[in-house]
C-alpha cells in the first residue's frame, strides 16, 4: 500500500492507496439480502501507453478510451495528480507517448455479486478443486477485483498466489481448477491443449431441442466492444472455427435440458451456438434473441443475472456462510469528493438494493462411484470439468434418479 497526502477540492485527505500487490480481506466485503458487496476502496489501476494511444492529450484517452465517468472528471483528475503519468503529474494538454506508465489514482466501487460460498471440493499442495458461483468472475478483469473467486478465497482461505488454469465465463456456475504454482498452472495448461481434459456443460433452453444428437459447426466472431459474439456460417470469412456437440436429456416441450460438449473453445461458444440452433438458454438475455441485449435495462451483475423467483438465496446458503457473512451492517466507507459513484457502495447502473438478487435456482448433484446425476431444475449453464487424471467416473445425465438406484446426494453448489 501506498500511503499519500495530497488537497484536493481544498481538502487534505490522507489517503492510503492499495494495488494489485494487496490481497483482499475478510472485512473488504458487505452482505445485504443475499448479495456480496464491497467496500470502497482507494486503487491504482496501471496500465502503458499503447501505440493506438500515442499522440493523445492525457484527458482525451481517458475520456475516449474509459467513457465511464464524465469528459469533465478526467480534467479535474490530472489537475489534481489523481492521473499521472511516468509517477508525475502533467497539464491537461500533456501529449501521452508510446510504453510511458500511466497510472489513475481513483474511489474504487465494484459491482455486486451473489454472496454464494466459493465451496472448495478438493485442495492439494498444488491444486485446488473449487465450485464457483455463478455472477462471480474468476479472476481480475474490468470492475472486478475482490469479488471475484480468487479474490474471495484469499480473502476467506488466506489462500495464494492463485492460478485458474482455464475460465468460467461470469454467469456460468460448476467445477473450476486453479494450480496453486507455476509451475502446476503450466502443466495442467498443457494437459487441457493436448486435449486430455473433457469439458460438459448443462443448460436449460427455450423449446423442444432435437431428441437426436446435433452438432453446430460455426465460425464465432467476438465483438469485444459489444462483449457479444455472433455466429457465421462455416465457410464465412468471418470469426474463428468452432463446433460443439449437444445431446438433449430432458424436454417439456417448452423447455429442454441439454448436454453441451465444445469441442473448440470461443467466447461464448456454447450460448452462441444453442442461439444459433433456434434454443437459447432460457435466462441468457445477452443471446435470448436475435438482437443485442441493452445492457443499460438487463445489467451484467448478479440482480440481472437471473430473475427467477423461485428459490430464496438466503434459505439456500444461509447455513454455508461463515457466520460473519450472514449479514453485514457496517457499511462505514470513506466518501470521496472527487468520486461519481459515492455515497453508493456499487458503481452508478448497479442497484445494490434490488432484492430480486437473492432469488436464483441452482443445481444439485446425485452420486453414485461411477454417476453423477443432475437434476433438471437448471436455469443457467453449468460446467462440471471431469479430468480423466483427476475424477475417474463416467457422466451420465438424467431428468430424474429413477430405477431405485443406491445414490449419495451431494450439495455442490
Amino acid at each position: 500500500m501506498m500511503k499519500r497526502k495530497r488537497e484536493e477540492k481544498n481538502e487534505c485527505m490522507d489517503i492510503v492507496w492499495q494495488t494489485p500487490a494487496n490481497p483482499p480481506l475478510p472485512q473488504d466485503y458487505i452482505f445485504r439480502n443475499g448479495i456480496r458487496l464491497v467496500r470502497p476502496y482507494y486503487f491504482e489501476f496501471i496500465a502503458h501507453v499503447k501505440n493506438r494511444w500515442a499522440g493523445k492529450t492525457i484527458v482525451d484517452l481517458f475520456a475516449e478510451e474509459f467513457k465511464g465517468r464524465p469528459y469533465e472528471y478526467y480534467v479535474s483528475a490530472v489537475k489534481c495528480g489523481r492521473i499521472q503519468v511516468d509517477g508525475e503529474m502533467v497539464p491537461v494538454s500533456y501529449v501521452v507517448k508510446s510504453s510511458q506508465k500511466i497510472s489513475h489514482f481513483l474511489h474504487r466501487h465494484e459491482p455486486p455479486v451473489m454472496a454464494c460460498e466459493v465451496s472448495i471440493l478438493q485442495k492439494e499442495s498444488d491444486v485446488l478443486t473449487v465450485c464457483k458461483p455463478a455472477s462471480v468472475p474468476v479472476h481480475p478483469c474490468g470492475q472486478y477485483r475482490k469479488n471475484t473467486v480468487v479474490g474471495i478465497l484469499q480473502a476467506e482461505h488466506g489462500l495464494g498466489p492463485l492460478f485458474p488454469i482455464h475460465r468460467l465465463d461470469r454467469l456460468v456456475s460448476g467445477l473450476l481448477i486453479i494450480a496453486r504454482n507455476a509451475t502446476k498452472a503450466d502443466s495442467f495448461r498443457q494437459e487441457i491443449e493436448a486435449g486430455l481434459v473433457k469439458k460438459q456443460y448443462i443448460a436449460k433452453v427455450v423449446g423442444e431441442f432435437p431428441a437426436d444428437e446435433l452438432i453446430v459447426d460455426a465460425n464465432i466472431d467476438y465483438n469485444a466492444r459489444e462483449g457479444r459474439s455472433t455466429a457465421e456460417v462455416r465457410d464465412s470469412a468471418k470469426g474463428k472455427v468452432s463446433s460443439t456437440k449437444f445431446t438433449r436429456i430432458s424436454s417439456n416441450g417448452t423447455h429442454s435440458i441439454v448436454l453441451c460438449e465444445p469441442v473448440t473453445g470461443r467466447t461464448h461458444q456454447i450460448r452462441v451456438h444453442l442461439q444459433y440452433s433456434g434454443h437459447p438458454i432460457a435466462n441468457d438475455m445477452l443471446y435470448i434473441s436475435e438482437q443485442p441485449a441493452d445492457r443499460s435495462i438487463y445489467g451484467s451483475t448478479a440482480d440481472r443475472s437471473a430473475r427467477i423467483s423461485d428459490v430464496s438465496l438466503a434459505s439456500n446458503f444461509g447455513e454455508k456462510l461463515p457466520d460473519e457473512c450472514r449479514e453485514t451492517s457496517n457499511e462505514d466507507f470513506s466518501l470521496d469528493p472527487m468520486c461519481t459513484n459515492c455515497p453508493n457502495l456499487a458503481p452508478k447502473g448497479y442497484d445494490d438494493d434490488e432484492e430480486d438478487a437473492a432469488e436464483i435456482y441452482f443445481a444439485w448433484a446425485l452420486q453414485t462411484n461411477t454417476t453423477t446425476t443432475l437434476y433438471p431444475t437448471i436455469q443457467r449453464i453449468t460446467l462440471w470439468l471431469i479430468p480423466s487424471y483427476l475424477y475417474a467416473m463416467q457422466v451420465f445425465l438424467s431428468e430424474l434418479c429413477s430405477e431405485g438406484k443406491n445414490v449419495k446426494m451431494r450439495h455442490f453448489l
